[in-house]
């Protein structure tokens, strides 16, 4: 989109606050015709005041001014309150539309786009664009209406002379279109950079221990140094077009006013113009010089925001997860079905999963082994959606996936995932999370005590009000693994995922959670991805993965006997232990 588009599009979010959008106008009109007022002011008190000495208008005169100041008190607080309360709904507005589409958009789109980029969406551009949506229109139209209102007391006063300053309009009006391009420009490069500082400042902030660990202050000084100062550069070129633009469309509005000034001097227009007439006529030109002023610096805020506006509906444009299922399925029963399924990523990659085919049966436990990077973790997040099939089917209970609603095929799935992910809440809310209706203590401390968390949990000052801090930093590693596991439990869905489910867990706490997982994983059919073996004897059924293929599966014995792939990872892991 062009910026008319642009802002545009911008302004339709403005447009159900129409009335008090109007009245806000309506108050810049009144601020407008008092600047006017001001300069035809000078009329009367230079003709009839200082000239003919009219008891009547000096004793007049100071209520009219105190008249005028208290109109446009009243009409720029309209102006300034209104527009403020319209700008404050829109950013609103906004970000509500941007994190609900950030909320529905696919895994993909995430892969693709760092979070500080993303933060600095919600964060910065926003405010640009507020700017741009309210700010400068207060700008624009109130100060455009204050050069209408002096012009046109101007023209009234003396065409003549008015017509010298309209000829300075052109030249204005070209510099202003040559340099909002400028400005466009290095905003989008700011919004770049501003994405790259906030993206920076949140891996130190998640990773400050391992910076810390292996030295890379230096390194991370550095880093940011280099985005800080690019940020920096671009808002030097703001700051330096601003700077010579506004003296170049002030030495022309000042060549204009010094012609105005010769011409007026000339006997022909001496004789057609009174002095005060001339004096309100320079007043009103002076007046003209601020709004103006002020109007060529609005176009760097108001380019910025345009800019920010692209950014933003960009965002709001993607396209969000596809959701093409219509199917609403009771509790399923759990039978998996993979039927030649391969993915890429996109067309341009290698593919990460090449014609896999198993099946899990209800109540089974299927277990996934391999070297990182052979497709094991993205085999399973095709079964909840998080990516669509490049070919190949995938079905539940005889029910493609694609055929079921999103919703209702995520709700028949349990993840523990190897990054557990928790927020910064309660330990009850964390449990719960999710759940529509109200949760118990009792059945939180139920499913807690399942997880083998809840030893931990009551020792907490709080205990279940407890909060853990972004990401649950305040636990350990497999107090937050125990947590995603008692969360799990509560959601009861029919077909679980573990996706290292152990990994971050003490040889102690791990005999713990096996036998809570076993109670879990009982009635479910469940996937788990795992590098210790150890954990995955009993499996009903292990498949060995290997760059996207399968090339084992069978039982833990009849994976040994063969003495292949498997027995090899096996055995390499028994004699390291």
């Amino acid at each position: 989109m062009d910026a008319k588009q642009l802002y545009s599009r911008l302004l339709t979010y403005v447009r159900p606050y129409w009335l008090v959008f109007i009245v806000s106008i309506a108050a810049m009109l009144i601020f407008a015709s008092t600047e006017a007022g001001l300069a035809a002011l000078m009329r009367p008190l230079m003709d009839s005041g200082f000239i003919e000495r009219d008891p009547k208008i000096i004793e007049m005169m100071p209520m009219w001014i105190i008249i005028i100041f208290l109109i446009r008190g009243v009409a720029n607080f309209l102006t300034l309150y209104g527009l403020g309360w319209i700008a404050r709904n829109v950013i609103t507005k906004l970000r509500s539309e941007m994190f609900k589409q950030l909320i529905t958009l696919p895994s993909s789109y995430f892969d693709q786009n760092n979070s500080g980029e993303l933060m600095s969406k919600l964060l910065y551009d926003v405010e640009q664009v507020a700017s741009a949506a309210t700010d400068a229109i207060l700008t624009v139209v109130r100060d455009g209406l204050t050069i209408i209102a002096l012009l046109t007391w101007m023209i009234y006063l003396s065409s003549i002379l008015s017509l010298i300053v309209l000829l300075t309009a052109p030249s204005i009006s070209l510099i202003i279109y040559k340099i909002s391009s400028r400005f466009r420009n290095i905003s989008k490069t700011i919004q770049d950079s501003m994405g790259d500082v906030s993206h920076i400042g949140t891996e130190i902030i998640t990773g400050h221990r391992e910076v810390k660990t292996f030295g890379g202050q230096e390194y991370e000084i550095n880093r940011f140094s280099r985005v800080n100062q690019k940020t920096r550069h671009q808002r030097m070129k703001i700051l330096a077009t601003e700077a010579i633009s506004q003296p170049i469309i002030q030495l022309i509005t000042v060549l204009g006013l010094s012609v105005i000034i010769y011409l007026a001097s000339l006997p022909e227009v001496l004789d057609s113009i009174t002095p005060g007439s001339f004096i309100s006529f320079i007043t009103a030109m002076f007046m003209i010089l601020t709004p103006l002023k002020r109007l060529t610096k609005v176009n760097a805020n108001l380019q910025g925001g345009i800019a920010a506006a692209e950014s933003i509906f960009i965002l709001l444009d993607q396209t969000p997860e596809l959701d093409t299922g219509e199917k609403t399925l009771e509790r399923i029963k759990g039978h998996i079905v993979y039927k030649n399924v391969s993915f890429r990523y996109n067309s341009h990659t290698e593919k990460v999963l090449d014609s896999i085919s198993f099946e899990a049966k209800p109540g089974q436990t299927i277990a996934f082994v391999g070297h990182s990077g052979s497709g094991k973790t993205t085999l399973v997040n095709l079964l909840v959606r998080f990516y669509t099939l490049s070919s190949g089917k995938i079905k539940i209970d005889g029910f493609y996936i694609n055929d079921i609603t999103l919703k209702n095929l995520r709700k028949q799935i349990s993840l523990v995932d190897q990054q557990v992910v928790l927020f910064n809440d309660t330990i009850a809310n964390n449990i719960s999370y999710g759940k529509k209706c109200p949760v118990s203590d009792n059945e939180i401390i139920k499913v807690a005590q399942a997880a083998h968390a809840w030893d931990f949990i009551k020792q907490l000052p709080n205990g279940l009000s407890t909060k853990i801090g972004q990401n649950g930093i305040l636990l350990s590693g497999g107090q937050r693994q125990r947590l995603a596991i008692a969360r799990s439990i509560l959601h009861d869905a029919p077909i679980l995922i573990l996706d290292e489910a152990t990994s971050s867990l003490d040889t102690k706490s791990e005999s713990n959670i096996h036998s809570a997982l076993k109670t879990l994983m009982k009635g479910r059919t469940t996937l788990v991805i795992a590098h210790r073996l150890s954990t995955i004897k009993k499996a009903d059924r292990i498949i060995v993965m290997h760059h996207g293929k399968i090339i084992e599966a069978g039982t833990h014995m009849e994976l040994l006997d063969k003495d292949q792939k498997y027995a090899d990872l096996y055995h390499s892991q028994f004699y390291k232990t």
